[in-house]
Protein backbone atom coordinates (compact mmCIF):
# COMPACT_ATOMS: atom_id res chain seq x y z
CA UNK A 1 0.00 0.00 0.00
CA UNK A 2 1.19 3.19 -0.79
CA UNK A 3 2.37 5.16 2.66
CA UNK A 4 2.02 9.39 2.20
CA UNK A 5 4.22 10.91 5.16
CA UNK A 6 2.42 13.82 7.07
CA UNK A 7 5.13 14.72 9.55
CA UNK A 8 8.24 12.76 10.74
CA UNK A 9 7.00 9.55 12.60
CA UNK A 10 3.84 9.75 11.25
CA UNK A 11 2.26 7.11 8.48
CA UNK A 12 -0.94 7.95 6.74
CA UNK A 13 -2.36 5.39 4.39
CA UNK A 14 -4.06 6.56 0.60
CA UNK A 15 -7.51 5.57 1.94
CA UNK A 16 -7.02 7.46 5.41
CA UNK A 17 -5.88 10.21 3.54
CA UNK A 18 -8.73 10.37 1.38
CA UNK A 19 -11.33 10.40 4.21
CA UNK A 20 -8.77 13.34 5.87
CA UNK A 21 -9.29 15.63 3.21
CA UNK A 22 -13.09 14.61 2.52
CA UNK A 23 -13.97 15.51 6.27
CA UNK A 24 -11.71 18.79 5.87
CA UNK A 25 -13.53 19.69 2.63
CA UNK A 26 -17.35 18.69 4.22
CA UNK A 27 -16.14 21.01 7.39
CA UNK A 28 -15.48 23.73 4.82
CA UNK A 29 -18.99 23.90 3.31
CA UNK A 30 -20.64 23.70 6.38
CA UNK A 31 -18.38 27.30 7.63
CA UNK A 32 -17.52 29.15 4.70
CA UNK A 33 -15.47 32.03 5.32
CA UNK A 34 -18.10 34.23 3.41
CA UNK A 35 -21.16 33.41 4.80
CA UNK A 36 -20.85 35.51 8.37
CA UNK A 37 -20.46 38.88 6.41
CA UNK A 38 -23.59 39.02 5.05
CA UNK A 39 -25.56 37.87 8.42
CA UNK A 40 -24.03 41.59 10.48
CA UNK A 41 -27.21 43.47 10.94
CA UNK A 42 -26.04 47.04 11.72
CA UNK A 43 -27.02 47.84 15.60
CA UNK A 44 -27.89 50.81 17.07
CA UNK A 45 -28.73 52.06 21.26
CA UNK A 46 -29.97 55.13 22.57
CA UNK A 47 -30.76 55.98 26.34
CA UNK A 48 -31.47 59.60 27.16
CA UNK A 49 -30.85 60.01 31.35
CA UNK A 50 -30.25 63.90 31.45
CA UNK A 51 -32.12 66.64 30.67
CA UNK A 52 -30.50 68.52 27.57
CA UNK A 53 -28.78 71.91 27.90
CA UNK A 54 -27.62 74.27 25.66
CA UNK A 55 -23.93 74.56 24.92
CA UNK A 56 -22.86 77.80 26.09
CA UNK A 57 -19.64 79.03 24.59
CA UNK A 58 -17.11 76.51 25.34
CA UNK A 59 -17.50 72.62 25.64
CA UNK A 60 -14.94 70.01 27.12
CA UNK A 61 -14.56 67.16 24.45
CA UNK A 62 -13.33 63.51 25.75
CA UNK A 63 -12.08 61.23 23.28
CA UNK A 64 -11.14 57.37 24.76
CA UNK A 65 -10.54 53.75 23.62
CA UNK A 66 -11.39 52.17 26.57
CA UNK A 67 -10.07 49.01 25.83
CA UNK A 68 -14.28 47.37 25.62
CA UNK A 69 -14.63 49.02 29.59
CA UNK A 70 -12.64 46.12 30.83
CA UNK A 71 -12.04 48.39 34.33
CA UNK A 72 -15.40 50.16 34.22
CA UNK A 73 -15.64 51.75 37.67
CA UNK A 74 -11.93 53.58 36.73
CA UNK A 75 -13.59 54.72 33.57
CA UNK A 76 -16.50 56.26 35.22
CA UNK A 77 -14.35 57.59 37.86
CA UNK A 78 -11.65 59.45 35.25
CA UNK A 79 -14.81 60.75 32.89
CA UNK A 80 -16.23 61.88 35.93
CA UNK A 81 -13.15 64.02 36.61
CA UNK A 82 -12.83 65.61 33.38
CA UNK A 83 -16.62 66.50 33.04
CA UNK A 84 -16.84 66.32 29.26
CA UNK A 85 -19.74 67.68 27.89
CA UNK A 86 -19.61 65.17 25.18
CA UNK A 87 -17.44 61.71 25.29
CA UNK A 88 -16.59 60.03 21.62
CA UNK A 89 -15.15 56.73 23.10
CA UNK A 90 -14.31 53.84 20.96
CA UNK A 91 -14.05 49.64 21.90
CA UNK A 92 -17.34 49.65 23.66
CA UNK A 93 -18.90 46.51 24.55
CA UNK A 94 -22.39 45.52 24.39
CA UNK A 95 -24.03 42.16 26.22
CA UNK A 96 -19.97 40.87 25.79
CA UNK A 97 -19.02 38.34 28.35
CA UNK A 98 -15.67 39.65 29.04
CA UNK A 99 -17.79 42.74 30.66
CA UNK A 100 -20.35 41.00 32.71
CA UNK A 101 -22.93 41.08 29.73
CA UNK A 102 -23.34 44.88 30.30
CA UNK A 103 -24.06 47.74 27.68
CA UNK A 104 -21.27 49.71 28.49
CA UNK A 105 -22.17 52.52 26.60
CA UNK A 106 -25.76 52.97 28.62
CA UNK A 107 -24.21 51.78 32.19
CA UNK A 108 -21.52 55.41 31.87
CA UNK A 109 -24.41 57.14 30.40
CA UNK A 110 -27.13 56.04 33.39
CA UNK A 111 -24.39 56.29 36.09
CA UNK A 112 -23.09 59.44 35.33
CA UNK A 113 -26.09 61.22 33.64
CA UNK A 114 -25.76 61.47 30.18
CA UNK A 115 -27.22 60.73 26.95
CA UNK A 116 -25.87 58.71 24.73
CA UNK A 117 -25.64 56.65 21.42
CA UNK A 118 -24.09 53.54 20.86
CA UNK A 119 -23.16 51.91 17.40
CA UNK A 120 -22.21 48.34 16.66
CA UNK A 121 -18.78 47.81 14.42
CA UNK A 122 -18.09 44.04 15.22
CA UNK A 123 -20.65 41.25 16.52
CA UNK A 124 -18.13 39.46 18.65
CA UNK A 125 -18.63 35.60 18.03
CA UNK A 126 -16.62 34.34 21.00
CA UNK A 127 -18.31 36.45 23.56
CA UNK A 128 -22.17 36.01 22.93
CA UNK A 129 -24.52 33.34 24.13
CA UNK A 130 -27.13 31.51 21.60
CA UNK A 131 -29.81 34.25 21.10
CA UNK A 132 -27.84 36.77 22.98
CA UNK A 133 -25.41 37.97 20.72
CA UNK A 134 -22.30 40.18 21.61
CA UNK A 135 -21.06 43.40 19.98
CA UNK A 136 -18.12 46.23 20.18
CA UNK A 137 -18.01 49.63 18.51
CA UNK A 138 -18.51 52.88 19.52
CA UNK A 139 -20.59 55.43 21.82
CA UNK A 140 -21.02 59.34 22.30
CA UNK A 141 -21.88 60.62 25.66
CA UNK A 142 -23.55 64.39 25.87
CA UNK A 143 -25.13 66.71 27.92
CA UNK A 144 -26.09 68.49 24.90
CA UNK A 145 -29.29 67.09 22.29
CA UNK A 146 -28.13 64.47 20.15
CA UNK A 147 -29.68 64.68 16.69
CA UNK A 148 -29.08 62.91 13.70
CA UNK A 149 -26.68 60.07 14.65
CA UNK A 150 -25.83 57.95 11.88
CA UNK A 151 -22.76 55.39 10.99
CA UNK A 152 -20.49 55.43 8.02
CA UNK A 153 -19.80 52.27 7.78
CA UNK A 154 -16.93 51.94 5.47
CA UNK A 155 -16.61 50.41 2.03
CA UNK A 156 -12.83 49.49 2.65
CA UNK A 157 -12.37 47.19 5.40
CA UNK A 158 -9.23 44.31 6.46
CA UNK A 159 -9.84 40.83 5.78
CA UNK A 160 -8.33 40.17 8.73
CA UNK A 161 -10.92 39.60 11.30
CA UNK A 162 -13.13 37.65 8.68
CA UNK A 163 -14.25 34.38 10.41
CA UNK A 164 -12.87 31.33 9.37
CA UNK A 165 -13.91 27.71 9.26
CA UNK A 166 -11.07 26.02 10.69
CA UNK A 167 -10.51 28.61 13.75
CA UNK A 168 -12.15 27.32 17.01
CA UNK A 169 -15.00 30.04 18.79
CA UNK A 170 -12.08 31.15 21.25
CA UNK A 171 -11.77 34.81 23.06
CA UNK A 172 -8.00 34.28 21.67
CA UNK A 173 -8.98 34.37 17.67
CA UNK A 174 -11.87 37.39 18.20
CA UNK A 175 -14.19 36.00 15.55
CA UNK A 176 -15.72 38.77 13.94
CA UNK A 177 -18.86 39.77 11.93
CA UNK A 178 -18.73 43.04 10.94
CA UNK A 179 -16.11 45.83 9.95
CA UNK A 180 -14.89 49.27 11.27
CA UNK A 181 -17.05 52.33 11.02
CA UNK A 182 -17.09 56.27 12.03
CA UNK A 183 -20.02 57.45 13.96
CA UNK A 184 -21.58 60.45 13.19
CA UNK A 185 -24.05 62.88 15.19
CA UNK A 186 -24.79 66.34 14.50
CA UNK A 187 -25.89 67.61 18.72
CA UNK A 188 -26.76 71.26 19.72
CA UNK A 189 -28.46 73.88 17.66
CA UNK A 190 -30.25 72.36 14.85
CA UNK A 191 -29.72 75.23 12.87
CA UNK A 192 -25.89 75.87 13.87
CA UNK A 193 -25.06 72.15 14.71
CA UNK A 194 -21.69 71.12 16.02
CA UNK A 195 -21.09 67.76 14.21
CA UNK A 196 -18.64 65.32 15.59
CA UNK A 197 -16.96 61.76 13.94
CA UNK A 198 -16.14 59.53 16.05
CA UNK A 199 -13.90 57.11 14.19
CA UNK A 200 -12.13 53.86 14.64
CA UNK A 201 -9.81 53.22 11.92
CA UNK A 202 -8.42 49.45 11.37
CA UNK A 203 -5.50 48.60 13.60
CA UNK A 204 -4.90 45.18 11.41
CA UNK A 205 -4.50 46.65 7.87
CA UNK A 206 -2.25 48.97 5.89
CA UNK A 207 -1.36 52.65 5.63
CA UNK A 208 -3.43 52.74 2.30
CA UNK A 209 -6.26 51.14 3.92
CA UNK A 210 -6.59 53.46 6.88
CA UNK A 211 -5.70 56.89 4.52
CA UNK A 212 -9.03 55.23 2.30
CA UNK A 213 -10.92 54.51 6.02
CA UNK A 214 -10.17 58.25 6.65
CA UNK A 215 -10.93 59.55 3.15
CA UNK A 216 -14.91 58.15 3.66
CA UNK A 217 -14.70 60.28 6.84
CA UNK A 218 -13.72 63.65 4.83
CA UNK A 219 -16.04 62.62 2.22
CA UNK A 220 -19.00 62.96 4.38
CA UNK A 221 -17.62 65.84 5.99
CA UNK A 222 -17.02 67.79 3.11
CA UNK A 223 -21.09 67.62 2.42
CA UNK A 224 -21.74 70.19 5.72
CA UNK A 225 -21.19 73.97 4.79
CA UNK A 226 -17.87 75.36 5.05
CA UNK A 227 -19.28 77.41 8.24
CA UNK A 228 -20.43 74.01 10.27
CA UNK A 229 -17.75 73.68 13.07
CA UNK A 230 -16.99 69.92 13.03
CA UNK A 231 -14.34 67.56 15.27
CA UNK A 232 -13.20 64.32 13.79
CA UNK A 233 -11.74 62.66 16.70
CA UNK A 234 -10.88 58.62 17.86
CA UNK A 235 -8.93 55.99 17.57
CA UNK A 236 -6.90 56.46 13.87
CA UNK A 237 -4.08 53.58 14.67
CA UNK A 238 -1.75 55.78 12.97
CA UNK A 239 1.22 58.35 14.01
CA UNK A 240 1.23 58.57 9.77
CA UNK A 241 2.55 61.88 8.93
CA UNK A 242 1.00 61.14 5.29
CA UNK A 243 -2.78 61.06 7.11
CA UNK A 244 -1.94 63.29 9.35
CA UNK A 245 -1.31 65.52 6.29
CA UNK A 246 -4.08 64.22 4.83
CA UNK A 247 -6.48 65.78 7.47
CA UNK A 248 -4.99 68.91 7.87
CA UNK A 249 -5.25 69.55 3.73
CA UNK A 250 -8.99 69.37 4.38
CA UNK A 251 -8.92 72.11 6.61
CA UNK A 252 -8.42 70.43 9.81
CA UNK A 253 -6.06 71.14 12.84
CA UNK A 254 -5.21 68.91 15.55
CA UNK A 255 -5.82 69.68 18.97
CA UNK A 256 -3.84 68.47 20.63
CA UNK A 257 -0.74 70.45 19.98
CA UNK A 258 2.54 68.42 19.44
CA UNK A 259 2.15 64.60 19.02
CA UNK A 260 1.83 62.64 21.98
CA UNK A 261 2.58 59.23 23.21
CA UNK A 262 -1.47 57.80 23.53
CA UNK A 263 -1.08 54.19 24.38
CA UNK A 264 0.76 52.42 27.02
CA UNK A 265 2.70 50.37 24.76
CA UNK A 266 4.30 54.43 23.81
CA UNK A 267 2.37 54.53 20.45
CA UNK A 268 1.04 57.47 18.86
CA UNK A 269 -2.61 56.40 17.83
CA UNK A 270 -5.02 58.71 19.48
CA UNK A 271 -6.06 62.35 18.00
CA UNK A 272 -8.33 64.79 17.96
CA UNK A 273 -9.20 67.31 14.94
CA UNK A 274 -11.26 69.95 14.52
CA UNK A 275 -12.48 73.02 11.95
CA UNK A 276 -13.92 76.02 12.49
CA UNK A 277 -13.12 75.83 15.64
CA UNK A 278 -10.98 77.35 18.02
CA UNK A 279 -9.85 75.17 21.02
CA UNK A 280 -7.69 75.40 24.37
CA UNK A 281 -6.52 72.85 27.17
CA UNK A 282 -5.15 69.80 24.52
CA UNK A 283 -3.83 66.96 26.98
CA UNK A 284 -3.65 63.15 26.75
CA UNK A 285 -3.94 61.92 30.25
CA UNK A 286 -1.12 59.58 30.92
CA UNK A 287 -1.23 59.06 34.40
CA UNK A 288 -4.49 57.17 33.83
CA UNK A 289 -4.28 53.78 33.47
CA UNK A 290 -8.18 52.19 33.00
CA UNK A 291 -7.73 51.43 29.30
CA UNK A 292 -4.60 50.38 27.19
CA UNK A 293 -5.31 53.85 25.64
CA UNK A 294 -5.29 57.35 27.23
CA UNK A 295 -7.99 59.75 27.22
CA UNK A 296 -7.65 63.13 25.59
CA UNK A 297 -9.22 65.92 26.23
CA UNK A 298 -9.51 69.55 24.59
CA UNK A 299 -11.74 72.66 25.65
CA UNK A 300 -13.89 74.15 22.43
CA UNK A 301 -14.50 77.29 21.70
CA UNK A 302 -18.07 77.48 19.76
CA UNK A 303 -17.17 80.24 17.60
CA UNK A 304 -15.52 80.21 14.50
CA UNK A 305 -11.83 81.29 14.26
Amino acid sequence: MREHRSRPGVLLSSKCLRYTVAAVLSLAAAYPEERGASRFEQRIWKGDFVQTRPMGTAVRLLSWNIERGLRLAEIAATIEREAPGICLLQEVDVNAGRTGRRNIGEALARQLCYNYAAAAEFQELSQGKSGSPAFQGQAILTLFPLRSVRVIRFEHQSEFWRPRWYLPNWSLFQRRLGGRIAQVAELGDPAAPLVVYNVHLESRGSERLRLLQLEEVLADAARYPDTTPLVIAGDFNTASRALIGHIEEAGFKGAIESPAVTTKRGKILDWIFVRRLSFRNGTVHSDVRASDHYPLTVDLLLQPE
